[in-house]
């Protein structure tokens, strides 16, 4: 017969295996502002790439790209999960594209986050299964305004919905049953850039119903326990109707296109909460949601309305739960002011999809030092150019050093990001006593290109304080001067009396007069590298020319550099 202190600790041991294999599953971590996504029991950033909405749906094709993406300095790929070929026959599954997905990546040393291609690609339901789209009576579609069945899955049908449920659960739980002990698959994207068009909400009878019923209890208790930290636009529009709690969606929150979009938003993340519910209770690691911007003053319906945006996220947390971040697929430019939109205190930032361009690695170093962002990943990666791919992975090597480094700081307010260009060539930060003024390269002034008129690359990169006087400074295009916030300024003498100067030939004479304080100097500046475990290498000593005799550091702007700066002080 058992004793209960035997009992106990077997009890204890099957607790501390269990806890240890979740520690083995990929999952976030809080480190003081940031979060982090935690890889075999590190924190990991996503230094990745996206294949292209077809690149997956072979294994020829998969078996080619990926030792190239390897090459490139990929850590990670984004891949589709297509549900179409994952079930082509109702209730039979073939996961054989997974498969060949993971052992490639094992193969090649590369992590996977799986997009789900389900009931809903791009707004549309172009990956659903051809038995799925057939029945249509069965698996209705959304409606527009005019009465017109669309290309768009119902959100407001309990068949579509058990149906995409299936099928990501069975996905689910193969990736748990052949990648939870190696971890090889370390996210999930539910669904792809979810949304409604040609309008701003389904205006099936179903969905008209809902919207004519009371606006759910649940988003109403969160209003009102959230209501000082709103997003600005939910917050006005809800104010506007003087702060309601009774009433349908019209009522609540007033008659136009936006409060069809919040609709559908709460309609759309209710949905996905289902999935994503019993996405983590079969194999529990990290989910996001991706959304195509609102941009170049679309109206709702002109982008996908109610998706994942910024202006939504308190529907989409108050409806999603389950779902742990909200990310922005960026394809118009703007990409600092984009950022900043989901880089918030309630959502970490993940760069999913991003047009890829020449830029793509100085909008890397930003992301991941202004923002401590999770990862970043150019959409269509397999399709690089050489000279695209080249500089990428020029860009790539650097940063996958500086993990060890970034992650030990993340979260603590000494790392900042720079990105640069002919309209935004300067900015100047404060460490300690210490400004720092960090310019574009080209903005120097011997530079025949400051001023011939040539559109300049982006530049920009990190500025990380290790300690005081201490700095990594790392990217592409860059020069970083430094000065003592107490330093006093040169001054020019303004006045002609008998202690000034004298007019002479209509000009007034000035004199340059330093008036004290304490200086920052220079110290060494090397050129490093880092090894795994977060240790500087030194290649080279860049303390002449490279330094403008000690005026200035700067990296060039056809290459990626990590440089170790010490400063000192004089007077």
């Amino acid at each position: 017969m058992m004793t209960i202190h035997k009992a106990l600790v077997l009890s204890g041991i099957a607790l501390s295996f269990c806890l240890r294999a979740q520690e083995n599953i990929p999952h976030l971590q809080k480190k003081g502002t940031a979060t982090q996504l935690v890889v075999e029991q590190k924190p990991f950033l996503i230094i990745g790439g996206e294949l292209g909405n077809s690149s997956a749906s072979s294994a020829q094709d998969i078996e080619t790209h990926f030792p190239k993406l390897q090459q490139m300095g990929l850590n990670t790929v984004l891949v589709p999960a297509y549900w179409d070929m994952i079930e082509p026959e109702e209730g039979k599954f073939d996961f054989s594209l997974l498969d060949t997905t993971i052992d490639q990546a094992r193969k090649n040393d590369l992590k996977i986050v799986f997009l789900w291609f389900g009931a809903w690609k791009n707004s549309m339901s172009c990956y659903a299964p051809l038995w799925f789209k057939k029945d249509y009576k069965k698996y209705p579609r959304a409606y527009s305004k005019a009465g017109k069945p669309m290309e768009i899955a119902s959100s407001f049908s309990q068949n579509v919905l058990n149906a995409d449920h299936k099928a990501f659960a069975e996905v689910m739980k193969h990736i748990a049953s052949v990648d939870s002990k190696q971890g090889t698959v370390i996210m999930m994207q539910v669904e792809n850039e979810i949304g409604m068009l040609e309008g701003a909400r389904d205006y099936s009878k179903e969905a008209n119903t809902a919207f004519n019923a009371q606006v759910p209890e649940t988003l109403i208790k969160f209003l009102i326990n959230n209501k000082k930290e709103l997003h600005s636009s939910l917050s006005e529009k809800w104010g506007k109707q003087g702060f309601k709690t009774k009433g349908n969606w019209q009522e609540i929150f007033g008659n136009d296109l936006y409060t069809d979009e919040l609709f559908t938003a709460w309609s759309y993340a209710q949905y996905v909460e289902k999935l994503a519910k019993t996405s983590k209770s079969i194999y529990h690691i990290p989910l996001y949601v991706n959304a195509a911007m609102n941009s170049r003053n679309r109206q709702p319906g002109e982008y996908p309305a109610g998706g994942p945006l910024a202006h939504l996220i308190d529907i989409w947390h108050a409806a999603a739960p389950s779902i742990d971040m909200l990310s922005p697929d960026l394809y118009d430019g703007n990409f600092a002011d984009w950022v900043s939109k989901y880089r918030l205190h309630n959502n970490p930032l993940f760069v999913p999809e991003v047009k890829m361009t020449a830029n793509n690695g100085v909008q890397a170093f930003y992301a991941f030092g202004e923002h401590d962002a999770i990862g970043y990943s150019p959409f269509s990666i397999e399709n690089n150019t050489e000279a695209g791919s080249k500089r990428l992975a020029e860009a790539y090597s650097k940063l996958k050093q500086l993990i060890p480094v970034l992650t030990k700081y993340q979260g603590q307010g000494w790392s900042k990001g720079l990105l640069f260009d002919q309209t935004k060539s300067e900015r100047k930060i404060s460490f300690d006593d210490l400004t720092i003024t960090a310019k574009h390269f080209f903005s120097l002034p011997w530079d025949p290109r400051a001023k011939d008129g040539s559109v300049w690359p982006e530049g920009g990169g990190i500025i990380l304080r290790l300690a005081k006087d201490e700095y990594l400074i790392a990217g592409s295009g860059m020069v970083v001067e430094f000065e003592k916030l107490n330093e006093k300024k040169e001054i020019q003498a303004k006045d002609l009396g008998e202690d000034g100067f004298a007019a002479q030939g209509g000009k007034i004479q000035t004199q340059n007069q330093w008036t004290g304080g304490k200086r920052a100097g220079i110290g060494p500046v090397d050129e490093i590298r880092i090894d795994k475990n977060g240790n500087f290498i030194p290649i080279r000593r860049l303390n002449g020319d490279q330094t403008h005799q000690g005026r200035h550091v700067r990296i060039g702007v056809d290459e990626f550099a990590i440089l170790h700066v010490r400063l000192y002080e004089y007077q």
